[in-house]
């Protein structure tokens, strides 16, 4: 999995993160937590329609050539922000949950108004993206 580096700035209300590998891609939030998860659907969305459209993709430089290349100003901290974009393939799988888990993801997907393979998904999507 790619990461490409985030690098977070602000204070009180207003926090941002910016992408020096992606110009334009940003996220912002009243928290740092906020701010990183903007950024981490931002860095998504933004990919994918480069990917989809045919534009090149920049390759994500590595911590230690951001922190060289004095981009990374004082007060202001990095993070590490991980690409997930989805191939456009899907394929079958075959889980095993305890049937009192399966009856509350199925119970939690249809309050959302999403299948079971949905709501799996999006569940596993955000727990790799928290890096968690």
């Amino acid at each position: 999995m790619t990461h490409f580096v985030g690098v977070i700035d602000g204070a009180g209300k207003n926090w941002g993160v910016r992408f020096p590998d992606v110009d334009g891609c940003v996220g912002v939030g009243a928290t740092p937590e906020e701010a990183i998860a903007s950024a981490t659907e931002a860095l998504r969305e933004v990919m994918s329609y480069k990917h989809g459209g045919g534009f090149k993709i920049n390759k994500a430089r590595t911590l230690t050539q951001i922190l060289a290349s004095g981009e990374v100003a004082p007060g202001e901290t990095t993070v590490l922000i991980p690409l997930l974009l989805d191939s456009g393939r899907v394929v079958r799988a075959n889980l095993t949950f305890d049937a009192g888990l399966l009856e509350s993801i199925d119970a939690a997907a249809k309050n959302r108004g999403l299948t079971r393979s949905a709501f799996l998904a999006s569940a596993a999507r955000e727990k790799i993206e928290a890096g968690r």
